[in-house]
């Protein structure tokens, strides 16, 4: 007897075809997204008149999505729900109630699964799209806080070795207003946020719509408040054995992307790694002869 088929989860059915639906349909998946709880347990003609979208549009995107009709869609949204109940201390508990299994082998496993989807759920012409958009801008603004704090400081960390046009906002004493304040049509401003979403990151995407800056979002669901308004979007997997999320696919998503924007920055980006390694020699930045050598010019 065969196994049955798994459902697909409905944030990454979302996400996986999206940019296929109809507008309708979109709406449809909009609300989904944000109200799976009230999938989950009001009727479609409720929903539907909740959401202002026509009963039928609901059940043509359960099949747009891989389900049989709408009925499956909402066993699957009770489901997810259940399962997210979990509290991170649920989660943590379970660490500890359950000692005899290894739990490097555990965290490996999802790490690898995380980043070896981004080659499924990233649209490479996207991403080189997003690079020229960043590369071209005259100023760009990186967003990360609770979580992502580190890996936004990350990400303008190395930005700041071959660019002198980037910032990270709200960090070290300095206020998310000012990074953000002067934004214009010619700027772009990189969140990084994962569930729990972080209120100061869905305040930077509202600052950088009202602006008309470029937007580009990388996070783990297509249930992002904002994410509707961000010109490119990158949705990854952040699956962990862990009681927090994983920022595996994170990381190798943003170096990816830095390596695209040094490519692109061709010999003044080199000029500025040359002149950022200069400066970290005379200021001693680095313990002994660790500062990165470059050949001369």
């Amino acid at each position: 007897m065969t196994d049955p088929v798994r459902p697909p989860l409905l944030l990454d059915a979302i996400s996986a075809r999206y940019a296929d639906l109809s507008e309708s349909l979109r709406a449809a998946a909009d609300y989904v997204a944000a109200h799976r709880v009230e999938v989950a347990t009001r009727s479609l003609r409720a929903v539907a008149g909740a959401s202002g979208v026509s009963p039928a549009s609901y059940s043509r995107l359960a099949r747009a999505l891989g389900f049989e009709g709408y009925e499956a869609l909402r066993d699957q949204a009770r489901a997810e729900i259940e399962s997210r109940l979990d509290s991170f201390p649920d989660k943590a508990r379970r660490l500890r109630d359950d000692p005899d299994r290894p739990l490097l082998p555990r965290q490996v496993k999802a790490c690898t699964a995380n980043i070896e989807a981004l080659l499924a759920d990233i649209d490479p012409a996207e991403l080189e799209a997003a690079a020229d958009c960043l590369a071209t801008a005259r100023r760009v603004v990186v967003v990360g806080a609770l979580g992502s704090a580190g890996v936004a400081h990350y990400l303008s960390y190395m930005a700041g070795w071959f660019s002198d046009r980037w910032c990270l906002a709200g960090q070290d004493g300095a206020t998310m207003a000012g990074a953000l304040a002067g934004l214009g049509p010619q700027d772009a401003v990189i969140v990084i946020s994962k569930a729990p979403y972080a209120r100061r990151a869905v305040k930077a995407v509202e600052a950088a719509a009202r602006a008309g800056a470029r937007l580009v979002v990388l996070t783990d669901s297509h249930a992002f408040p904002g994410l509707a308004r961000a010109d490119f979007r990158f949705i990854h997997r952040i699956d962990s054995p862990q009681f927090f999320s994983s920022y595996a696919a994170t990381l190798v998503l943003i170096e990816t992307l830095t390596g695209m924007l040094v490519a692109r920055a061709g010999p003044a980006g080199e000029a500025r790694i040359r002149t950022v390694a200069e400066q970290n020699r005379l200021l001693d930045e680095f313990a002994g002869d660790e500062c990165p050598a470059f050949p001369p010019s």
